[in-house]
C-alpha cells in the first residue's frame, strides 16, 4: 500500500476540514467565554443605577426642605403665642428665627404670614390683626375659614402661614418648582389674646 506523501500530520488534516465546521467550533468556544460579561452587564444596568441614585437624592432633599417649612411655621405660631403683645420689630426676629430653621436651603422663596383670629359671640371669626414677610397681611376685620370645631364663641387662636417654593438643583425628578404650604393654628399661652397695636 502507497503511504500519501501528505503523511499523517494533523496540521494538514485540519487543513482539510470544512471551513463550515471550523467556523462552528469558534462560535462554540465564543458562546462559552465569559470573560467580560459583568462589564457588558454593568454597561446596560448604569445608566437606570445613576437615574435612581439622583432621583432617590433629589426626593430626600424636596422631604427635608417641606420638613423644614412644616417646623418653621409651626415655630413662628409657638414663639408669638408665648407672648400678651408683641411688636412689628418683635415679630421680624421671629420671622428671621424661622428664616434660620430652612438653612441650608435658600429663604428668598419663603413668605411667612402671623394672624390673630378672634371670634365673636356667635362664633363668626374675624382678623384682630395680621402681619407677613413675602406675603400679603390679611386684612383686619376680614373673615376667616377656620377648621371645624377650632374656636368656640369668644376666643382667639394665633395662625402662623409658611409658603415656599422649592426649585431642586438636580431637576431629575422634579423639572418643575414644588409649592410647600403649612398653617398651624395654636392658641394664646399667657392671655385670652395676642395683641399687637401697630401691626
Amino acid at each position: 500500500m502507497q503511504r500519501s506523501p501528505l503523511g499523517d500530520d494533523p496540521a494538514r488534516e485540519t487543513s482539510r476540514q470544512p471551513a463550515r465546521a471550523i467556523a462552528q467550533r469558534a462560535a462554540a468556544r465564543f458562546g462559552r467565554d465569559r470573560r467580560g460579561v459583568a462589564a457588558v452587564e454593568f454597561a446596560f444596568i448604569a445608566p437606570l443605577l445613576i437615574l435612581i441614585y439622583f432621583s432617590v437624592a433629589e426626593l430626600c432633599q424636596a422631604m427635608l426642605a417641606a420638613r423644614k417649612v412644616q417646623h418653621a411655621a409651626s415655630a413662628v405660631g409657638d414663639l408669638v403665642t408665648q407672648v400678651g403683645t408683641i411688636t412689628p420689630s418683635q415679630l421680624s426676629d421671629v420671622y428671621s428665627a424661622a428664616s434660620s430653621i430652612l438653612a441650608p436651603y435658600s429663604t428668598a422663596p419663603m413668605g411667612i404670614r402671623v394672624t390673630s383670629v378672634t371670634t365673636d359671640a356667635l362664633g363668626n371669626a374675624t382678623v384682630a390683626w395680621s402681619n407677613s414677610q413675602n406675603m400679603s397681611a390679611l386684612a383686619k376685620g376680614s373673615s376667616v375659614t377656620l377648621p371645624s370645631s377650632l374656636l368656640g364663641p369668644s376666643q382667639s387662636v394665633v395662625m402662623s402661614e409658611v409658603q415656599y417654593t422649592y426649585q431642586s438643583p438636580l431637576n431629575y425628578l422634579f423639572k418643575n418648582a414644588l409649592n410647600f404650604d403649612q398653617t398651624f393654628y395654636l392658641r394664646p399661652r399667657v392671655s385670652a389674646t395676642v395683641t399687637c397695636t401697630t401691626c
